[in-house]
């Protein structure tokens, strides 16, 4: 005969063994952004952003995209509303390696150059300096270009070895924004590294440098993104950079 104590012996021992396997899996759905390391450095940044995102008329989790100009040691970061992108604020960039010019080869200690998207798996939430994502250095152009690199990352601790690195309150932020995208459906974002502003006015005045026709294949990246606010969907032809149409971006459930 079957008594009511040995179904509930039953349950119990099936909660027993199911229940790790049910903390793993909700450990498994945990987006690879979030770790407890991240997750409490994200909750002390999360009020100083959102005060400045309703300030501007934004909000968490909408798609963003991100700008470096290395002279002025500056990472932008703008903000999808209205199907265009607005700028939402300036981070300094507290330390990079090298000098203005792409990164050409492993353990240059250079900062590259040129045009990365970033996806959720190129988050850090683990890192060793204190948050960061990798850029996606090298891309098909680098590749092409047989330059070499790897693990290049924005990130904080205020210290390069041929990454960007931001003070940490920064890289809080930034990595917060970067989160909540994706998390919101965003894919990947883009970011654009550049030496300094490509206007014609700025680029004629390095015309005798060596990364003047480097520069001079980075400007209608620059420049479409200028005009349209729009990121546009930049490709490498025969190991030139090509600016193609804007890119759409998954707006998730945010509208």
């Amino acid at each position: 005969m079957f008594y009511p104590s040995h179904l509930a012996q039953l349950i119990l021992a099936g909660l027993v063994f199911c229940f790790p396997l049910l903390h793993s899996a909700v450990w498994a759905e945990q987006p690879m952004s979030v770790m407890p390391k991240a997750e409490v450095l994200m909750s002390l940044a999360q009020p100083r952003v959102e005060k400045k995102l309703t300030a501007k008329g934004f909000q968490l989790g909408l798609p963003i995209f991100m700008r470096i100009f290395k002279m002025s040691g500056t990472l932008e970061v703008w903000v999808l509303k209205d199907n265009r992108f607005q700028h939402f604020t300036n981070y300094h960039i507290c330390n990079y390696s090298g000098y203005p010019g792409p990164k050409l080869y492993e353990g240059d200690w250079q900062s590259p150059e040129g045009f990365y998207t970033v996806n959720a798996e190129q988050l850090n939430p683990k890192s060793r300096y204190h948050l960061s994502f990798n850029i996606g250095y090298p891309n098909d152009f680098d590749t092409a270009r047989n330059r070499t690199g790897s693990a290049i990352m924005v990130h904080g601790n205020c210290s390069s070895q041929g990454c960007y690195a931001m003070g940490n309150k920064q890289i809080e932020e930034i990595y917060l924004l970067a989160h909540y995208a994706l998390v919101f459906g965003q894919e990947r974002f883009s970011i654009h590294i550049f030496p300094f502003k490509l206007t014609d006015h700025r680029l004629a005045k390095y015309q005798s440098s060596p990364w003047y026709e480097f520069w001079k294949n980075m400007q209608p990246g620059f420049t479409a993104f200028e005009q349209s606010r729009q990121v546009p969907l930049i490709t490498s032809v025969n190991g030139r950079y090509v600016v193609n149409p804007p890119q759409r971006f998954a707006m998730g459930n945010r509208q």
